[in-house]
C-alpha cells in the first residue's frame, strides 16, 4: 500500500491513554455524564463499560514508564493523552508531553469516558513520528525491545491473544468489546475479496503502529470512526477499533504480520491472583510484554488486591524513571527537564 510506506524517519514515540478515576473533580465530571438523558443507556452500555476498575488509577502508568525507561531507553517522544489530569509524581521533562482531550477530540463530542472512542484521534497528535507504541497504562514492555519483534519495513506485527476464540459474527451485549470488536471486524471486512476471518481476539500488547496506517484506515472505513466517536461510555454496539478493525484491515493489506510474542495476561480480580501474580514476578525478564488488567471492578479503593498489584509492579520494577519525581535517595535521579506542552494546549487541572 502506497500509504503505507517505509518510515522516513527512525524516531519511534511511545503514546499512552491514561486517567485517574480517583480524583474527585473528575468523578464529578463522570458522574454528570451519567446522569444526562442521553449519556447512558443501561441495555447499550459495554460489559464492564462503567465500573471503577476501567478507570481506576494503581499507578500502573508509573510502573509502565518505569518499563519503558528500562526495557526502551532510547525511545522518541511520550505523549500521555489525559482528560486534563497530571500524575502528581510526574516530572517536568522534555521528552514528555500531556495531550489534554480538548486538544485532540472535537469540543462537540466531550467529555467521553471510552477510551475506545479516544483512541481513535491518535494518530491526529500533533508531531507524533510515523512509528510509534500505543499503550494502555496496564501494558507494560517486560524485556529489551528488539525492534525488528515490533516493526518491519512498511509494517508492524501484531500477537494473537491466548483468548478462546470468538463465536459468530453478531455482536452480543453480553460479551466484552474486544470479542466484540472482532465480530464488527469480521462484518465489515467480510466484503474484501478472498478476506479469511480469524476469530480470536488480540492480546493486550504495546502496539506498535503507523501513523499513515490509522489515517489509511480512517478513510478506508469512515463510518466505523464515526459510530465509535458518538460514545460517551462505551456500548457494546460501537467497540474498539485501533486494537483490532485497523490491525485486521492492515493484515488483509499485507501491512500487519502476525508474531506469538511471550506474554502474559494478568487479571487482578481473580481468585488465583496472588498466583498470577508469583508467575509474573517469576517470568521476569522473559517476557516481551505482560498486561495486568484491574477486574476488581467496583472494589473499593482500599482494596487488598489492589495493594498486592502494587507491590507486584514495585518488585519487577523498583527504580524511579526520568519522568518521574520520588523521595531523596530512591531510585535514580535522573536531570530536571521542563514539561513540554503541545502549541496552542489548554492548561492542565
Amino acid at each position: 500500500m502506497s500509504h503505507c510506506s517505509a518510515p522516513s524517519d527512525t524516531r519511534i514515540d511511545i503514546v499512552y491513554l491514561w486517567v485517574n478515576g480517583n480524583d474527585p473533580q473528575w468523578r464529578a465530571k463522570r458522574h454528570r455524564a451519567a446522569q444526562q438523558h442521553d449519556a447512558i443507556d443501561h441495555s447499550a452500555m459495554a460489559l464492564y463499560g462503567n465500573v471503577e476498575g476501567r478507570f481506576r488509577d494503581n499507578d500502573e502508568l508509573r510502573y509502565s514508564l518505569r518499563a519503558l525507561d528500562r526495557f526502551f531507553p532510547d525511545h522518541g517522544h511520550v505523549y500521555v493523552v489525559t482528560d486534563g489530569q497530571t500524575p502528581s509524581w510526574l516530572r517536568p521533562s522534555s521528552r514528555l508531553t500531556l495531550v489534554d482531550h480538548r486538544d485532540l477530540i472535537p469540543a462537540s463530542q466531550l467529555p467521553t469516558f471510552d477510551s475506545a472512542h479516544i483512541e481513535s484521534y491518535v494518530h491526529r497528535i500533533a508531531g507524533l513520528s510515523e512509528r510509534f507504541f500505543y499503550f494502555n497504562d496496564d501494558v507494560f514492555f517486560g524485556a529489551p525491545v528488539q525492534l525488528d519483534h515490533w516493526f518491519w519495513p512498511g509494517g508492524v506485527y501484531a500477537t494473537w491473544s491466548d483468548d478462546p476464540v470468538v463465536e459468530g459474527t453478531a455482536l452480543r451485549s453480553d460479551e466484552n468489546s474486544l470479542e466484540n470488536a472482532s465480530r464488527l471486524s469480521a462484518q465489515w471486512l467480510s466484503r474484501l475479496p478472498g478476506y479469511e476471518h480469524t476469530a480470536r481476539t488480540f492480546a493486550h500488547s504495546p502496539r506498535p503502529l503507523l501513523k499513515s496506517l490509522l489515517w489509511a484506515a480512517e478513510a478506508e472505513a469512515p463510518e466505523l470512526f464515526e459510530r465509535v466517536r458518538s460514545t460517551v461510555f462505551r456500548t457494546w454496539a460501537s467497540p474498539t477499533l485501533v486494537s483490532d478493525f485497523v490491525l485486521r484491515w492492515a493484515l488483509a493489506q499485507g501491512v500487519v504480520r502476525i508474531r506469538e510474542g511471550v506474554h502474559l495476561h494478568v487479571t487482578t480480580g481473580c481468585a488465583d491472583q496472588a498466583q498470577q501474580l508469583d508467575a509474573l514476578i517469576d517470568t521476569a525478564g522473559g517476557l516481551d510484554f505482560f498486561c495486568v488488567n484491574d477486574t476488581t471492578d467496583d472494589a473499593h479503593g482500599h482494596d487488598p488486591r489492589l495493594a498486592k498489584v502494587r507491590a507486584a509492579l514495585q518488585t519487577l520494577f523498583p527504580l524511579a524513571s526520568r519522568f518521574e519525581n520520588e523521595p531523596a535517595g530512591l531510585g535514580h535521579t535522573p536531570p530536571h527537564r521542563h514539561l513540554s506542552r503541545p502549541r496552542g494546549s489548554h492548561q492542565l487541572a
